[in-house]
Order: structure tokens, then C-alpha cells, then sequence
């Protein structure tokens, strides 16, 4: 990681083995079998900011939730079978303290719990930052409970065939997770990246069960709390970024919400100021004293008119990387119903649109990466984008 003050990286690199992981057929069936391997020569980037990252960086989202229920090792596995350069975790704990891998705590819709009698008992509504929620929560199990339960597909209603693999894998810990990678990096030859999300720290902390020092001491234990080390941290909560930053050197970014929209642990402690504050030059200085990087709601890079088609890109990539930061934002989704109108085909919401289409516009803004439920997408956009 370029520490700040030292010189930002020069050109974007090498896209690389990434998309060749996925083969040559797969990449013929585009053309882009040799440009794979051509540096990318477009305005903007910070060659993965000093990180040895191709650019675009391609982010498997929750692994490859695309095709297999979202943080499982199933799902991880998948994404770096396809090549994605990074895989995230969101990270939430039990009652006993231990990290799981969960995109909310919230574990109703992502696992098979609501079929346990035994813990029918536990169904309650609470307030996570400010919205009442009803369901079962992690932080009223402990890790035991959880191990008894199975994974499932969050939004069947989108991903049909993704239920053909509920039940198949339970919840991972995240020291499960980072030895998975460490036992990948092995066989590979190389480290496996992970990109670690502390989710709703605020709120977790209220409770006694604070995420960033277990997750640093995690960290310290396998070797991933250098300014080098293969992991990236995020939170949406500024406040998680910077107690992170005192107990560890891993490369950070901060997460930014809507326009209009205020970070949580501004909301708690009265801090005045709401994304649109944090993406002018002073907000992002003030980030950039803390972090390596944002990942901002692609809305923030592109917005879209009252019919959902992209307009003008803002300012924030040429902003932020004045100053030496790099652009991770999310979500790429194949799915019509995800996707913004311009690059829908057909009626179906579930049926794929011009994924690539939408890649090519996102990737012409200048950012440094993507967060993709389909790294096999991505990957292919990723070299077309270097052909050019």
C-alpha cells in the first residue's frame, strides 16, 4: 500500500491471468483472449494504489452471488475459480463473540433458521441504525446455534436457480474464511485477497460486541495487519475505519451511501455532515487521512434520471483521486432489474441486460474497481476495456 506522502502509483496495469483463469474459450467467446494481457492505457486510475492489483480490480460480491447463496465457501470458492482479484466478507458477530460472515445480522432471509422450532422462541424486532427490523438476529445465538443452521439463496424471487444450493453449506467464521484463503494461497502459489466489511459497528459496540478489535486481532493472527498484506477493510462508518487504523496497518476504504444519505455513527454522535459533504475535495481530504480509498454507491459515480438511465458522471473519480485515492464503488448485478434502464433488454427482471454495456460506462469514468455479483462478467468487461 502506498503509504500517504510517497509518490501515487503511475498507469493503470496489467489486466493479467485474472480473466485468463476463466479460459480460452470462455474468453474467445469475446474476443478478448489476447487483449487480456495488454496494459491499460485509459486516463484516471492508481494502478491498484500501490496494492499490485490489475485495473479495473475486479470485487467478487459476497463471493460469486450471482450463482451460489452470498458468503458461503461455496460462493467464495466460486469467485476465485472464476479469477476475481478480490473477495469480500461482511463480518457480524455471535452472542459468544465470534465474526461470522453474514451480509446483515438480520439472518432471516439467508439461512434456513425460521425452519428450526428450537429457536422459534428467538424471533424479536429490533432497531439497527434507526430501522425497525423482525427476524432472528446473530447476536442472540452463539456460534454453536449458528452452526446448526444452512445457508439459502436471499432473493430467489431474482435467482431461481441459485435455490438449487440451499442447505448445501452453513455459515462461515471468518478465521474459517482466512484459512480457506491461506490453504488457497498455498496451492496457488499466490495470496488470496479478501475485502473485509465491518457491518453496523455503532450499533454492535452498543451492545458489548465490538467488531474492530476481535477482527484485529484476527488479522495480527494470520499475518493480514500489514500495509502490504492482501486484505482490504471497509465500513460505511467512518469511525470503524479510523479505530481500525490505530490497531492495524491493512489497507482501508471508507463506504459511501446515497446522496443525501449520513453515515451512522455521524448520526449518533451529531456530526453534521452527509455524503454529499464527503465527496467535495474537503470531505475526501479528510477521508484521505485515514484511508486508502472509498467505495462510493455507483449512483455517486454516475447518477441516473427519474427513468433510471445514467446522465452525466459526477466529479468524485477526478476529485478523489486528486486526492491519491482509489474508487472501489458497487454494486454490478447481471439482472435486468438491477441494472439502469438504459442496458435492459426484454421484459423479464431476471433476465440478464447488457451487463457489458453497463461495465464499459462504469469503467470509462476512470474508477479503480468494481464490486460484481458476476466475476466472471466483470473479468471479461474488465479485458475488453484493457483491448481498447
Amino acid at each position: 500500500m502506498t503509504e500517504r506522502g510517497q509518490a501515487a502509483p503511475g498507469r493503470r496495469t496489467v489486466i493479467g491471468a485474472g480473466a485468463a483463469v476463466l479460459g480460452a474459450a470462455a474468453l474467445g467467446a469475446t474476443g478478448t483472449a489476447q487483449a487480456a494481457g495488454k496494459p491499460v492505457e485509459k486516463s484516471g486510475g492508481h494502478g491498484g494504489h500501490g496494492l499490485g492489483l490489475p485495473v479495473p480490480t475486479v470485487i467478487g460480491h459476497r463471493g460469486a452471488s450471482g450463482y451460489r447463496p452470498e458468503h458461503t465457501l461455496g460462493s467464495y470458492q466460486l469467485a476465485l475459480d472464476m479469477g476475481a482479484h478480490i473477495i469480500e466478507q461482511d463480518l457480524v458477530p455471535t452472542r459468544d463473540g465470534h465474526l461470522v460472515c453474514r451480509h446483515e445480522n438480520d439472518i432471516t432471509a439467508t439461512t434456513d433458521v425460521s425452519a428450526h422450532p428450537e429457536f422459534a422462541g428467538r424471533r424479536t424486532t429490533k432497531t439497527v441504525d434507526g430501522a425497525a427490523l423482525t427476524g432472528w438476529f446473530t447476536e442472540d445465538f452463539t456460534l454453536a446455534e449458528l452452526k446448526t443452521l444452512r445457508a439459502k439463496e436471499r432473493i430467489p424471487g431474482n435467482r431461481q436457480k441459485n435455490t438449487l444450493y440451499d442447505g448445501h453449506w452453513e455459515i462461515p467464521t471468518f478465521e474459517e474464511v482466512l484459512r480457506w484463503a491461506d490453504r488457497e494461497g498455498r496451492r496457488r502459489g499466490k495470496p488470496v485477497w479478501l475485502y473485509v466489511e465491518t457491518k453496523h459497528p455503532t450499533y454492535f459496540r452498543g451492545l458489548g460486541l465490538g467488531l474492530e478489535e476481535p477482527l484485529a486481532r484476527l488479522l495480527r493472527r494470520y499475518g493480514r495487519h500489514r500495509a502490504q498484506s492482501p486484505l482490504i477493510l471497509q465500513s460505511f462508518e467512518p469511525g470503524s475505519i479510523q479505530r481500525l487504523a490505530k490497531l492495524v496497518a491493512t489497507p482501508r476504504v471508507v463506504l459511501l451511501s446515497g446522496a443525501g444519505s449520513k453515515p451512522w455513527d455521524f448520526v449518533t454522535s451529531g456530526d453534521p455532515r452527509t455524503t454529499d459533504d464527503l465527496v467535495k475535495p474537503a470531505g475526501l481530504a479528510w477521508m484521505a487521512s485515514f484511508a486508502q480509498g472509498i467505495g462510493p454507491t455507483l449512483d455517486l459515480i454516475v447518477p441516473k434520471d427519474g427513468a433510471g438511465r445514467l446522465t452525466t458522471p459526477t466529479t468524485l473519480v477526478r476529485d478523489a483521486h486528486a486526492q491519491g485515492l482509489i474508487l472501489h464503488p458497487y454494486t454490478m448485478r447481471n439482472e435486468n432489474t438491477f441494472l439502469p434502464a438504459d442496458f435492459r433488454r426484454g421484459t423479464d427482471p431476471s433476465a440478464y441486460g447488457d451487463a457489458f454495456g453497463a461495465f464499459a460506462a462504469y469503467f470509462a469514468t476512470g474508477i479503480d474497481g468494481i464490486f460484481s455479483d458476476n466475476p466472471d462478467t466483470a473479468l471479461l468487461a474488465a479485458a475488453d476495456f484493457a483491448a481498447k
